[in-house]
């Protein structure tokens, strides 16, 4: 008798599995996202790139077909490698029409000229770099923006040789693109067969990672050059060797580090469940040595490339380099600081935000320590985490490392930690073993959350009326007059601003008044527009909202503004 259930019946003995034709599929699907923008693009003046778009629309729809028709697993590995070749195409044609870049890429573009030329890197501003269209501006606390170039500097030494592509942040974005589809084909070819298609749609499908190297972001360079360290991470120093393969590796991790800030937040977890993988295997003083081994490597790797700039500007270097941590940038993401901006109206203790990220970071690498059989194949996304809490939580923190997370869940899998050591002091050994690891873990991670309530939970310090207004046009205002009362017992400096929707905007400078108010005093100021002029969106829907921000303390103050308050024509529906 036949059974009625076709997954019942026996697979051809050399049939790929369903799953394994569900992700070639997927992957292939993941391609369409975002190409009819770039065809529609290029088919008003680059029509060359405009056919090679449509050849990657009938290789996306044969693929689609054979996917799910091929019988032989070598038949649909190969479509796999299609859908990689069709994923680098629509990559480098998106780069072609879009290749200017944001503030990373003129940034990364500009110190690599300033190192070709001989100058100095780090703590130079280059404010007219951010007068180009597209080209945003970070506001800081104390009202300024951040000019300068704040990352390690692989990332310049990479651009500098593609100078010659023109002006711009070209050059930036096409290191960044280039690397990101090195990556791509690397993470393919180490990842086993069946896994391959999903390294094409984690690097290259969707359309966010080829979006964030055209921007030239820096990050994309780190995160290549850890996709080697990744895979296979738990069995890197085995049997207390490192061999050639395990030397490079260590050396990517260092490169990695010199290239962009974030892999020095997994860099820890990394690590410390490398020692705990070796310490069941080998003994505490032979994981030691592997792990030193590990870390020496990959920090004298690191030391090569910064070793010019440790050389010729070392106080401007480390300044630059822990310029992210330390610039003050105002608040800006998806994550906790959307309390304070949006959802109330400021607060302020923000220097708590900053608190509780750093807190929620060690907290998460001391629980993953004590549960590391448990929460090993997340060290790649634990770290990550703690950015939730941070001032700058935007969604790039998360999803530019997105393929250290596909690589360890496919090749760290939880079996690779069985065996791994858990540090357990003589309170986590008795019969309430399982109570006291609980407690311990809710106790570590307890400092972090009651930081972020108390910045979540902070009041604004500053009370703002508009008294004035003074406008150019309709829609258009170049002066406004604020009563602005001191709630607090610090005297503030604040630093306004007006904006529009969800982003920041620039400040407005102060023409009148004080620009410290003292502890529980009002006072009038009259505020300048930037570039004289500061044009209101004309949709009903849109919120104003003007903001005060101050540097020391750190703190937020917001009050929605009504049009009618500006003296403005009521806007379109």
């Amino acid at each position: 008798m036949v059974s009625a259930d076709p997954g019942a019946r026996a697979a051809l003995p050399d049939g790929p599995a369903q799953w394994h034709r569900v992700l070639t599929l997927l992957a292939d699907v993941s391609l369409f996202i975002g190409t009819r923008s770039v065809w529609t693009q290029a088919a008003t003046h680059r029509l060359v790139l405009a056919g090679v778009i449509s050849v990657c629309y009938a290789s996306i729809l044969v693929t689609g077909v054979l996917a799910l028709t091929v019988r032989r697993t070598r038949a649909l590995a190969r479509l796999d490698l299609v859908v990689l070749a069709t994923a680098v195409t629509l990559a480098l044609c998106a780069w072609a029409l879009n290749h200017g870049g944001g503030d990373e890429a003129a940034l990364t573009t500009q110190a690599a000229r300033e190192l070709v030329a001989g100058n100095p890197v780090y703590e130079q501003p280059w404010p007219w770099l951010f007068h180009a269209e597209g080209v945003a501006l970070t506001p800081t606390m104390d009202g300024g923006y951040d000019f300068t170039y704040g990352y390690p500097p692989l990332a310049p030494l990479l651009t500098a040789p593609l100078l010659w592509l023109g002006h711009g942040g070209a050059p930036a974005t096409a290191a960044a693109t280039v690397a990101l589809v090195v990556g791509a084909v690397v993470l393919w070819r180490l990842l086993p067969v069946p896994w391959r298609s999903a390294a094409t749609m984690v690097c290259l499908g969707f359309g966010f990672l080829p979006t964030y190297a055209r921007q030239g972001y820096p990050a994309i360079i780190g995160l290549v050059l850890l996709l080697p360290v990744v895979v296979r991470w738990p069995r890197l120093g085995a049997r207390g060797r490192l061999g050639a393969a395990g030397v490079a590796r260590a050396a990517c991790l260092g490169a990695a580090c010199a290239a962009q800030q974030l892999p020095w937040f997994v860099t820890p977890f990394l690590l410390a469940g490398i020692y705990a993988v070796r310490r069941g295997e080998l003994g505490g003083r032979a994981a030691a040595r592997v792990v030193l081994r590990i870390a020496g490597t990959a920090v004298l790797t690191w030391l090569l490339i910064n070793v010019y700039f440790v050389v010729s500007e070392p106080g401007r270097w480390l300044r630059g380099i822990a310029l992210p941590l330390t610039q003050g940038a105002v608040l800006h993401g998806q994550g906790l600081v959307g309390v304070s901006l949006y959802f109330t109206h400021g607060s302020d203790r923000l220097d708590w935000y900053g608190r509780a990220s750093v807190l929620l970071a060690a907290a998460l690498l001391a629980v993953f320590v004590l549960f590391v059989r448990r929460l090993g194949p997340a060290a790649t996304v634990l770290p990550w985490c703690a950015f939730y809490l941070a001032t700058r939580s935007q969604d790039g923190y998360y999803l530019m490392m997105t393929p250290l997370w596909l690589a360890a869940a496919v090749t760290a899998p939880l079996p690779e930690f069985a065996q791994a050591w858990q540090p357990r002091p003589r309170p986590f050994t008795g019969p309430r073993r399982r109570a006291a690891l609980a407690v311990a873990a809710v106790a570590l991670i307890t400092p972090a959350l009651v930081s972020a309530a108390l910045a979540a939970t902070g009041a604004p310090p500053l009370r703002m009326d508009v008294t004035a207004a003074r406008h150019t046009s309709a829609r258009s205002l170049s002066r406004l007059t604020l009563r602005v009362t001191n709630t607090g017992g610090t005297a503030l400096t604040p630093h306004y601003m007006l904006s529009a929707g969800q982003g920041m905007s620039r400040y407005w400078s102060l023409t009148r008044g004080p620009a410290t108010i003292p502890a529980h005093r009002t006072v009038s100021v009259e505020l300048w527009a930037p570039s004289g002029g500061f044009q209101v969106p004309a949709k009903s829907g849109t919120r104003l909202r003007l903001r005060a921000f101050t540097a020391d303390p750190q703190t937020l103050s917001t009050r929605d503004v009504r049009r009618a308050e500006l003296g403005l024509s009521p806007p379109r529906g």
